[in-house]
């Protein structure tokens, strides 16, 4: 079993994921829609499902990021990438996700990005 995600021909926006088997995508009348994607690839890189480190074995990252409703998949970069929430944020080319134009603190405290002043705010 894999999953797939389903993409829209004209806007190439991710519509739907679901498992199944590669026999049953090729039944599909529009199979070339379907596009396999990774559970467990994010930012390019594939993690062992049961430790969550990266796995020793990367030839099962897939795409980047795994696809998910509302995601672009980028033909050219063979990846799915997520919605850019803020205006400032751009697209690292690496990982195919939004970075923030300042890194979030990592003093394990939650934050959460205010775009009107572009900074980082602590999340009471």
């Amino acid at each position: 079993m894999a999953h797939y995600a389903r993409i829209d021909i004209n806007t190439n926006l991710v519509e739907k994921v679901i498992v199944a088997e590669d026999d049953l995508i090729n039944t599909f009348p529009d199979a070339n829609r379907w596009i396999k994607t990774s559970y467990n690839t994010h930012g390019g890189i594939h993690y062992d499902p049961i430790t969550g480190n990266p796995s020793e074995d990367q030839s099962k990252a897939l795409r980047k990021n795994f696809a998910s409703v509302g995601y672009t998949y980028d033909q050219t970069k063979d990846a799915f990438i997520p919605p850019k929430e803020y205006a400032s944020w751009t697209l690292n080319e690496t990982t195919c996700n939004w970075e923030a134009p300042v890194a979030c603190p990592t003093d394990g405290q939650v934050y959460g990005w205010n775009e009107k002043t572009q900074t980082w705010d602590l999340v009471e």
